[in-house]
C-alpha cells in the first residue's frame, strides 16, 4: 500500500508539473491534473489538500531526479552543473514547472525562498571546493558569489523562455560564464575551463 501511495503520488507531482509548465498555475485545474494523472478525486486530496499545496511541492521538489554531472568539486563542475540543468530546463517538466511556479508564487500565495536557498547552497559548494583547490581569486566571497550566480541565472534562463522557449539557453550560460570567470577565477584557471563535457552527454 505504501509503495502504491508513493508512485500514485508521484503521477500526481507529474501530471500537475506538466500543466503548471504548459499553461499556468490558474489554467491547470484539478480536474485536469486528476484526468492527467488518471486518480480519482479522492487519491489527490489524500496526497495534496488543495491546489495550492501541489504547486508549492512541484516549486519545492523541482530538484528531485536531477543527476547532476559527476566528477571533482570545483569550478568545472559548477560550469557543468549550470550547463546540465540548461539542458533540464528544456525537456524536465518537474523543473521547468517548478522554476515557473518559483516565479510566479505569489498567484497561489506563496512567499518561499527555499528552492532559490537550495540552489545557492549547491553552488556555494562547489566555490567552497573551488577555494580550497586555489581556482577563486582572493577577494571572492563564496556564499555571496553563490547567491549572485543564482540570481544571474534565473534572469538568464528567464529572457531566454520569454524569448526563445529556452531553445538558446546553453548559449546564454555560455556567456554568462565567459563574463562571470574572469572576475572570480585566477588567471592560471581560465584557459582550463570548458563550456562541453558531461553535461553535453548528460543531455543526449
Amino acid at each position: 500500500m505504501q509503495e502504491r501511495a508513493v508512485k500514485t503520488r508521484e503521477r500526481i507531482l507529474y501530471a500537475a508539473s506538466e500543466l503548471f509548465d504548459e499553461c499556468g498555475f490558474s489554467a491547470a485545474s484539478i480536474s485536469k491534473i486528476m484526468k492527467r494523472a488518471r486518480v480519482t478525486r479522492g487519491a489527490m486530496f489524500f496526497h495534496f489538500p488543495s491546489k495550492e499545496a501541489l504547486a508549492h511541492a512541484v516549486m519545492i521538489e523541482q530538484g528531485n531526479g536531477l543527476e547532476l554531472p559527476s566528477g571533482e568539486d570545483g569550478l568545472q563542475r559548477l560550469v557543468d552543473i549550470t550547463l546540465y540543468l540548461a539542458g533540464e530546463l528544456q525537456t524536465n517538466p518537474l523543473l521547468r514547472a517548478g522554476v515557473r511556479l518559483a516565479i510566479e508564487q505569489g498567484v497561489f500565495g506563496a512567499r518561499d525562498d527555499s528552492p532559490y536557498r537550495y540552489w545557492a547552497e549547491e553552488f556555494a559548494g562547489q566555490l567552497r571546493a573551488a577555494r580550497k583547490k586555489g581556482e577563486l581569486l582572493p577577494e571572492v566571497d563564496v556564499e555571496e558569489l553563490a547567491w549572485m550566480l543564482v540570481g544571474s541565472y534565473s534572469g538568464t534562463q528567464l529572457l531566454s523562455q520569454i524569448s526563445v522557449g529556452r531553445a538558446d539557453l546553453h548559449q546564454r550560460v555560455t556567456v554568462l560564464w565567459r563574463y562571470l570567470l574572469p572576475g572570480i577565477a585566477v588567471p592560471a584557471v581560465l584557459p582550463l575551463v570548458t563550456f562541453s563535457g558531461q553535461w553535453d552527454r548528460a543531455a543526449a
